[in-house]
C-alpha cells in the first residue's frame, strides 16, 4: 500500500497520461508518475516548454486519495523551480465538468476558450496558474516531498 513518486519512467507515465486524456502520444515531454504497489495510479506530463510557460496534463486511475502533499509538491516544484517557468497551462474540454472542478481546486484559473479546439469539435478551456499563485511551493509541501524521498 506504499505510494512512490516515479521520476525514472517517463515513457510509461506518458502512455498512462496520454491514454487517459485522449492523446495518441506526446513528444518532447517530461513526466512524473505516482505508483502504488508497483502500478501507476497518477501521472503528470509536461510538454511545449517555451521558457515562460509549460503545458501540463494530469491523469489518474480514478482512485481516491492519490494527491499526496509530496506528489503535489513534486508536480509543481518541477515546472516552477526546475524549469523556471512563470506559468503552467492546461487545456480542459468544455464538456468535462469534473476536470474543470479539479483544475480549479488545484488553483488553476480559467483564462479563455479555444473554440472547437478538440478533435471532435468540442471547445477547450484554457487554464493557467502563475508562479505566485501556486500553494504547492509552500514549506509544508516541500517538507512532505523531502520526507517521501528518504
Amino acid at each position: 500500500m506504499t505510494k512512490r513518486i516515479v521520476w525514472d519512467r517517463p515513457y510509461e507515465v506518458m502512455r498512462f497520461v496520454a491514454d487517459r486524456v485522449g492523446e495518441k502520444g506526446l513528444r518532447d515531454y517530461s513526466a512524473i508518475g505516482l505508483e502504488k504497489d508497483g502500478g501507476l495510479i497518477a501521472g503528470v506530463l509536461y510538454e511545449q516548454h517555451n521558457g515562460p510557460n509549460v503545458m501540463m496534463h494530469v491523469a489518474s486511475d480514478n482512485s481516491r486519495h492519490w494527491m499526496t502533499p509530496a506528489y503535489m509538491a513534486a508536480c509543481f516544484r518541477y515546472p516552477f523551480l526546475q524549469l523556471k517557468v512563470n506559468r503552467v497551462s492546461g487545456l480542459v474540454r468544455a464538456d468535462n465538468i469534473e476536470a474543470q472542478r479539479f483544475d480549479e481546486a488545484l488553483g488553476f484559473r480559467r483564462e479563455g476558450i479555444i473554440r472547437k479546439g478538440a478533435a471532435d469539435g468540442t471547445d477547450l478551456y484554457l487554464y493557467g496558474m502563475l508562479l505566485e499563485e501556486c500553494k504547492y511551493l509552500d514549506e509544508k509541501y516541500h517538507l512532505a516531498l523531502l520526507k517521501a524521498m528518504q
